[in-house]
């Protein structure tokens, strides 16, 4: 039977035209038979890596971390995004950018005391864990925010803040820019009043049930798929430069961030 690479991916809805292009383009460039898995909701994707039922996911650092710390045999880190745009550096970062309302009077992160906060979901670092552990790092007494509620995803978030049901979110900033990207009016409703960051980019992981051979041929062709024409195209239409080999060290200041978070929310 011949072999069928599963790809998915746990990012922003936003990004999907990016992971589900980069895996026919990997698989045609192994000769094998790529099939995009996003038929089921992100959990489901997620929790189908775990099993070994997906062999390549483009996932948040955070739960790849805490994955890998709790089973480290389970996921294989792959290769990370290299962001085109000059605040990146040519480096395989992001940063979580602190949104408001154009007309919110706050102007940095510590004059959010009491606003009402929304996030995409407890388990993204940089919509929830960064905020937590840059209030641990900064002695921010816990009940920081006068409310806190789930919105589910990044692009939810962001409707809130702009719809007045929110004051404030945290948002991965390549999702924000590709929103803004997609509609430039946004720009004068809303307001970046501080970055946290920069953290290392979301990997891409294998199961680590992928065979040896599969994984170091997969990323042969990944840190080299700037080089190639429809590579290069695919990358571009995300606003990436390049893919850039992913190890386990490279998730250690997400680690640190969770230590943090995690202090401040038992204080809380």
């Amino acid at each position: 039977m011949r072999r069928v690479l599963r790809v998915a991916s746990c990012m922003a809805d936003n990004a999907m035209p990016f992971p589900r292009e980069l895996s026919a383009w990997l698989g045609a460039r192994l000769g094998l038979e790529a099939r995009f898995v996003d038929d089921v909701p992100w959990q489901e994707r997620e929790r189908a890596l775990y099993h070994g039922e997906i062999d390549l996911c483009w996932l948040c650092g955070l739960p790849y971390a805490r994955r890998r710390d709790a089973f480290p045999a389970s996921l294989e880190p792959a290769v990370a995004a290299v962001p085109a745009a000059e605040r990146y550096r040519g480096e395989a970062i992001y940063f979580s950018d602190v949104i408001v309302r154009a007309g919110y009077p706050a102007r940095g992160l510590g004059e959010l005391r009491g606003a009402r906060w929304t996030f995409n979901e407890r388990n993204s670092h940089s919509g929830y864990n960064a905020v937590l552990a840059h209030l641990a790092r900064t002695g921010a007494a816990p009940g920081f925010f006068g409310a806190l509620a789930e919105s589910g995803s990044h692009q939810e978030a962001l409707r809130r803040v702009l719809a007045g049901g929110a004051d404030a979110a945290a948002v991965d900033s390549t999702v924000l820019e590709t929103e803004l990207r997609r509609e430039p009016a946004l720009a004068r409703r809303l307001r970046v009043v501080g970055s946290l960051g920069p953290s290392p980019a979301p990997p891409w992981v294998f199961s680590g049930a992928v065979e040896a051979e599969l994984r170091a041929a997969s990323v042969e062709r990944l840190v080299r798929m700037h080089l190639d024409a429809r590579g290069r195209a695919i990358l571009a239409a995300a606003d990436f430069a390049r893919l850039v080999k992913a190890s386990d060290p490279d998730y250690d200041p997400i680690r640190r961030d969770d230590d943090w978070a995690r202090r401040y929310a038992a204080a809380a």
